[in-house]
């Protein structure tokens, strides 16, 4: 496997070290794809993402927006030795840690557990001051008024 240096990247550039650090970050494998989720995109800025979580309830997970990286995570109480004796154990149980790092102004909105799947979910909202405006041309540059002031040597 070819392994990629980025560090020349931070030498020659400052400030760029967010984007450097995704470069990086994808070449790390995908945690076993455990839990399998979907990724929908459900309006013009609005997304979900849904998790299968068979057996996991809402105080087994956890839900975490810090800066600009979602992560979701879950963890089951352990369970005492003895108290169940499977003959087939098919369902997963293990603990597990999703990351997805958002764009610009994507926003939860909101998270629901319903028939052992976690629906996320998200939205773009965009400032009105980074919002793209009409600029009204209005006549003439020479009808404008002269603004008058005064000279000091």
């Amino acid at each position: 496997m070819r392994t990629l240096d980025f560090a020349p990247l931070y030498r020659g550039a400052v400030g760029f070290d967010r984007i450097v650090n995704m470069f990086e970050n994808m070449e790390r494998p995908d945690e076993g794809g455990y839990p399998p989720y979907n990724i929908e995109k459900a309006g013009d800025d609005a997304y979900r993402i849904t998790l299968a979580v068979a057996g996991f309830g809402d105080s087994d997970l956890s839900i975490e927006v810090k800066e600009d990286q979602l992560t979701i995570a879950g963890a089951l109480a352990e369970q005492k030795e003895g108290e169940r004796a499977y003959l087939h154990r098919g369902i997963a149980s293990r603990g597990f840690r999703r990351v997805w790092r958002l764009a610009d102004h994507v926003e939860v909105v909101g998270a629901k557990l319903e028939h052992g799947l976690l629906h996320v979910d998200l939205e773009r909202r965009v400032p009105e001051a980074k919002k793209a405006r009409r600029i009204e041309i209005t006549g003439d540059a020479s009808e404008a008024p002269a603004i008058e002031g005064e000279t000091v040597n």
